[in-house]
């Protein structure tokens, strides 16, 4: 094993969970799958690819309040997530 350092300034986990009969950031009419694909999107037209990774996540148990979104090594956290606050996201990671 060899430790190095962290190799992107922010990596962003994004709940896509699903749950049949249970409520999950990425069930029908959620979006957390949707979030996922556009930040991403959102990353590597921004030309920040490299430095910011965008990332699928399990559950992240906080479901009644999904979708929900994980930034590190910041710590931040973001809640009922819809793709209108991805700009503003992506604005928070670029500054």
């Amino acid at each position: 094993m060899r430790t190095q350092p962290i190799p992107y300034k922010h990596a962003v986990f994004v709940c896509v969970n699903k749950r049949n009969g249970k409520e999950a950031c990425a069930n029908p009419g959620r979006g957390g799958d949707k979030i996922c694909e556009k930040l991403k999107a959102s990353v590597k037209k921004a030309g920040l690819k490299g430095k910011i990774r965008v990332a699928r996540s399990g559950c992240l148990d906080l479901c009644s309040q999904g979708p929900n979104i994980f930034v590190y090594p910041e710590g931040q956290w973001y809640s009922n997530v819809q793709e209108k606050d991805l700009p503003e996201i992506l604005d928070k990671l670029i500054s």
